[in-house]
């Protein structure tokens, strides 16, 4: 019997957990199975969120206007694009790989006060979503990442942003791309061409593009992440901490509130 998409999400949410753990504790083979089968479920959720169709409706079919929208709504071309990638992103980047995997058509104008409204449903009615579309949270004062999105079912350490995240998100998103175009039939211009964005800032990844190798380029951005992934999570690790033990559950989504001393504070 197939999985629903919500046994699907818990089980590649403790996928990505025992992929951590296995890191941490220096089991690369685990690990490499691990994201192996994590990979198998991610691609299970792709068919099966693909596999959504609107009902049949009573009346005689209409030809679709030119301008008709998406099949699913906003947030979950969003949610759709994040779950591949497997790691916060920006709208540029969700955008770009939406349009080249899954043939989306997103603009960033559609993403600009997306989390704002997610924020409002989750403080009107908390938990009522399965999900919701967070901000990834700074390690250092655990506030709003600007302009970085993520999935409130990640772990904590996943929505936390360090020093050498970007690196990290950008090396892990490469590999995504990387592994998607292994397969023949979704190698297409689209995807190709960003992959080659990604190949072409990392050692190594455009000579692999160019030999038309997407497993090199893979390897490539693999063979750096091994050298950044353990520091950026210890890192994160740490500020997931302090994050459980300072921030509410709203806070934990969307970020702690900055606030401005008072001057007779700042005067002292």
């Amino acid at each position: 019997m197939a999985e629903s998409l919500d046994d699907l999400e818990t089980r590649i949410d403790a996928l990505r957990t025992a992929v951590r753990r296995a890191l941490t504790a220096g089991d690369r083979n685990d690990a490499r199975r691990l994201r192996s089968e994590l990979r198998q479920a991610e691609a299970q959720w792709d068919d099966a969120l693909l596999a959504i169709e609107p009902e049949e409706q009573a009346s005689p079919p209409r030809p679709e206007p030119q301008d008709a929208g998406p099949l699913l709504p906003i947030r979950d071309q969003v949610h759709q694009a994040l779950t591949f990638l497997g790691v916060p992103a920006a709208p540029k980047l969700i955008v770009a790989l939406h349009q080249a995997v899954f043939a989306g058509a997103l603009n960033g104008t559609q993403l600009t006060s997306l989390r704002r409204d997610e924020e409002r449903s989750f403080t009107t009615a908390p938990w009522a979503r399965p999900y919701y579309l967070c901000a990834a949270l700074t390690a250092d004062r655990l506030s709003p990442a600007r302009g970085l999105l993520a999935v409130s079912t990640w772990p904590l350490v996943v929505r936390m942003v360090g020093p050498l995240s970007p690196r990290v998100h950008f090396l892990t998103s490469a590999i995504r791309v990387a592994e998607h175009l292994t397969q023949p039939d979704w190698a297409t211009l689209p995807a190709r061409r960003l992959l080659w964005q990604f190949a072409a800032n990392i050692p190594g990844g455009a000579a692999s593009f160019d030999s038309m190798r997407p497993d090199a380029v893979r390897r490539a951005a693999q063979a750096e992440l091994d050298i950044h992934y353990n520091a950026d999570l210890s890192h994160r690790e740490a500020a997931a901490q302090r994050a459980v033990d300072r921030l509410d559950d709203r806070q934990q989504l969307f970020g702690a509130d900055l606030k401005v001393a008072p001057q007779a504070a700042s005067d002292t």
